[in-house]
């Protein structure tokens, strides 16, 4: 009985993180593409500037690069383990839980990496309100993924 229960909690919280994901994905590959539309030009002829990073965002602070690229993999590593838990849900046996554990735990692991760059970002301030709102869906984000993998461990002990 109490296996029904984690399982209707894992899948509500499947379905949470997977649009959680999918607009921590849409805000940071439109972060991307406006940072490379309105990067540094170099012609040819110029030399670079002097601080110049491969990792400029034109909005912003100096965390804004770093925090985008990690969000992008934890992204892209979240929908990968939502895939992974749906099938572990579908099925609902022991057999398939390593497959959606592990992949939860390393998209958790990578959601915590990017939310300790969005809270650098938040300690530095200035940034837009799209980044705003991908910073506190990480933030949510690194506590619904780890409840996941207790709702999935705890029924696994269950049964």
């Amino acid at each position: 009985m109490a296996g029904e229960q984690l399982k209707s909690v894992a899948t509500l919280l499947l379905v949470l993180n997977f649009c959680m994901y999918a607009t921590v994905l849409g805000i940071a590959g439109w972060a991307m593409n406006r940072a490379i539309e309105h990067g540094f030009v170099i012609s040819l002829g110029f030399d670079l500037p002097a601080h110049f990073s491969p990792i400029y965002f034109p909005m912003g602070n100096a965390a804004t690069g770093f925090f985008v690229m990690f969000a992008l993999i934890a992204g892209g590593v979240g929908i990968g383990s939502v895939i992974s838990g749906f099938n572990h849900v579908r099925v609902w046996n022991i057999g398939s839980l390593p497959a959606a554990a592990s992949s939860a735990a390393i998209a958790w692991a990578l959601t915590l990496l990017a939310m300790g760059f969005a809270w650098k970002e938040i300690d530095l301030q200035y940034r837009n309100a799209p980044l705003r709102t991908m910073e506190a869906f990480l933030i949510i984000l690194s506590a619904t993924q780890l409840i996941y993998i207790a709702a999935i461990h705890g029924a696994s002990s269950r049964r």
